[in-house]
Protein backbone atom coordinates (compact mmCIF):
# COMPACT_ATOMS: atom_id res chain seq x y z
CA UNK A 1 0.00 0.00 0.00
CA UNK A 2 2.89 2.73 0.69
CA UNK A 3 4.66 1.83 -2.73
CA UNK A 4 1.20 2.66 -4.31
CA UNK A 5 0.61 5.88 -2.04
CA UNK A 6 4.14 6.90 -2.77
CA UNK A 7 3.89 6.25 -6.90
CA UNK A 8 1.08 8.80 -6.44
CA UNK A 9 2.90 11.65 -4.68
CA UNK A 10 3.27 13.54 -7.35
CA UNK A 11 -0.26 13.36 -8.95
CA UNK A 12 -1.56 14.47 -5.50
CA UNK A 13 0.90 16.77 -5.41
CA UNK A 14 -0.36 18.41 -8.92
CA UNK A 15 -3.62 18.38 -8.06
CA UNK A 16 -2.89 20.09 -5.13
CA UNK A 17 -1.37 22.86 -6.63
CA UNK A 18 -3.45 23.23 -8.90
CA UNK A 19 -6.68 23.29 -6.66
CA UNK A 20 -4.75 25.91 -4.45
CA UNK A 21 -3.37 27.79 -7.52
CA UNK A 22 -7.24 28.09 -8.76
CA UNK A 23 -9.16 29.41 -5.90
CA UNK A 24 -6.18 32.16 -4.85
CA UNK A 25 -6.77 33.54 -8.42
CA UNK A 26 -10.25 33.20 -7.73
CA UNK A 27 -9.72 35.40 -4.47
CA UNK A 28 -7.61 37.87 -7.12
CA UNK A 29 -10.37 38.00 -9.68
CA UNK A 30 -12.90 38.29 -7.33
CA UNK A 31 -11.40 41.38 -5.65
CA UNK A 32 -10.31 43.20 -9.14
CA UNK A 33 -13.28 42.85 -11.52
CA UNK A 34 -15.89 42.04 -8.94
CA UNK A 35 -16.85 38.56 -9.78
CA UNK A 36 -17.50 35.86 -7.91
CA UNK A 37 -19.18 37.68 -5.81
CA UNK A 38 -16.57 40.54 -5.71
CA UNK A 39 -14.30 41.72 -2.96
CA UNK A 40 -16.08 41.27 0.26
CA UNK A 41 -19.35 40.42 -0.89
CA UNK A 42 -19.29 42.96 -3.85
CA UNK A 43 -17.77 44.80 -5.77
CA UNK A 44 -14.01 45.52 -6.52
CA UNK A 45 -11.04 46.84 -4.77
CA UNK A 46 -10.09 50.93 -5.43
CA UNK A 47 -7.51 50.60 -8.43
CA UNK A 48 -4.00 51.42 -6.92
CA UNK A 49 -5.27 51.10 -2.81
CA UNK A 50 -2.53 50.02 -0.23
CA UNK A 51 -2.61 46.79 0.75
CA UNK A 52 -5.95 45.21 -0.96
CA UNK A 53 -5.03 46.00 -5.08
CA UNK A 54 -1.71 45.13 -4.79
CA UNK A 55 -2.59 41.89 -2.64
CA UNK A 56 -5.75 41.15 -5.38
CA UNK A 57 -2.67 41.70 -7.86
CA UNK A 58 -0.32 39.19 -6.45
CA UNK A 59 -3.32 36.17 -5.97
CA UNK A 60 -4.38 36.55 -9.65
CA UNK A 61 -0.70 36.32 -10.96
CA UNK A 62 0.79 34.19 -8.83
CA UNK A 63 -2.55 32.07 -8.20
CA UNK A 64 -2.72 31.38 -12.08
CA UNK A 65 0.83 30.57 -12.19
CA UNK A 66 1.01 28.30 -9.63
CA UNK A 67 -2.60 27.15 -11.22
CA UNK A 68 -0.34 26.08 -14.18
CA UNK A 69 3.03 24.86 -12.79
CA UNK A 70 4.59 27.72 -14.19
CA UNK A 71 7.44 29.16 -12.26
CA UNK A 72 5.65 27.55 -9.26
CA UNK A 73 8.42 28.12 -6.51
CA UNK A 74 9.02 31.50 -7.35
CA UNK A 75 5.23 32.56 -6.99
CA UNK A 76 4.39 30.28 -4.27
CA UNK A 77 6.92 31.93 -2.70
CA UNK A 78 5.40 35.40 -3.00
CA UNK A 79 2.08 33.97 -2.15
CA UNK A 80 2.80 32.96 0.82
CA UNK A 81 4.91 36.25 1.79
CA UNK A 82 1.98 37.95 0.98
CA UNK A 83 -0.39 35.92 3.01
CA UNK A 84 1.89 35.98 6.21
CA UNK A 85 1.61 39.94 5.49
CA UNK A 86 -2.28 39.92 5.80
CA UNK A 87 -2.18 37.28 8.59
CA UNK A 88 -0.44 39.46 10.66
CA UNK A 89 -1.66 43.08 9.48
CA UNK A 90 -5.09 42.60 9.11
CA UNK A 91 -6.17 39.29 11.11
CA UNK A 92 -3.72 38.66 13.84
CA UNK A 93 -4.45 42.21 15.96
CA UNK A 94 -7.68 41.12 16.59
CA UNK A 95 -6.73 37.74 17.88
CA UNK A 96 -4.02 35.29 18.56
CA UNK A 97 -5.91 32.06 17.19
CA UNK A 98 -7.04 32.30 13.33
CA UNK A 99 -10.50 30.87 13.96
CA UNK A 100 -10.65 34.23 16.68
CA UNK A 101 -9.77 36.36 13.99
CA UNK A 102 -11.15 35.34 10.60
CA UNK A 103 -7.70 34.71 9.36
CA UNK A 104 -8.11 31.30 8.77
CA UNK A 105 -7.93 31.50 4.96
CA UNK A 106 -4.74 33.82 5.03
CA UNK A 107 -3.16 31.36 7.41
CA UNK A 108 -3.91 28.16 5.24
CA UNK A 109 -2.86 29.62 1.85
CA UNK A 110 0.39 31.09 3.53
CA UNK A 111 1.35 27.50 4.74
CA UNK A 112 -0.15 25.65 1.43
CA UNK A 113 2.09 28.13 -0.75
CA UNK A 114 5.20 27.50 1.73
CA UNK A 115 4.48 23.69 1.12
CA UNK A 116 4.83 24.11 -2.63
CA UNK A 117 8.16 26.13 -2.35
CA UNK A 118 9.87 23.31 -0.88
CA UNK A 119 7.71 20.27 -2.61
CA UNK A 120 8.31 21.76 -6.15
CA UNK A 121 5.14 21.65 -8.44
CA UNK A 122 4.42 17.68 -8.80
CA UNK A 123 2.96 16.14 -11.72
CA UNK A 124 0.75 18.22 -14.78
CA UNK A 125 3.10 21.51 -14.69
CA UNK A 126 4.15 23.51 -17.24
CA UNK A 127 7.63 23.78 -15.91
CA UNK A 128 8.06 20.30 -16.89
CA UNK A 129 7.15 21.08 -20.53
CA UNK A 130 9.26 24.38 -20.42
CA UNK A 131 12.11 22.57 -18.71
CA UNK A 132 12.42 19.69 -21.34
CA UNK A 133 12.47 21.87 -24.04
CA UNK A 134 14.42 24.87 -22.98
CA UNK A 135 16.82 23.86 -19.91
CA UNK A 136 14.41 26.33 -17.91
CA UNK A 137 12.31 25.33 -14.57
CA UNK A 138 15.28 23.21 -13.47
CA UNK A 139 14.65 24.28 -10.02
CA UNK A 140 11.32 22.68 -10.00
CA UNK A 141 11.88 19.48 -10.72
CA UNK A 142 12.73 16.39 -8.36
CA UNK A 143 16.26 15.99 -7.62
CA UNK A 144 17.87 12.92 -8.30
CA UNK A 145 18.22 11.65 -4.82
CA UNK A 146 14.30 12.11 -3.86
CA UNK A 147 13.49 9.73 -7.85
CA UNK A 148 15.39 7.63 -6.65
CA UNK A 149 14.30 7.29 -2.79
CA UNK A 150 10.85 6.83 -4.27
CA UNK A 151 10.81 5.01 -7.42
CA UNK A 152 9.87 1.35 -6.79
CA UNK A 153 12.10 -1.56 -6.54
CA UNK A 154 13.27 -2.83 -9.83
CA UNK A 155 13.29 -6.71 -10.16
Amino acid sequence: MTDRLNAARPYALGLFRIVTGLFFACHGAASLFGVLGGAHGGGTVATGAWPGWYAAVIQLVAGGLVLLGLGTRGAAFVASGSMAYAYFTAHQPDGLWPIQNHGESSAMFCWAFLLLVFTGPGAFALDRLVGSRAGAGAGDREPAAERARTAPAAG
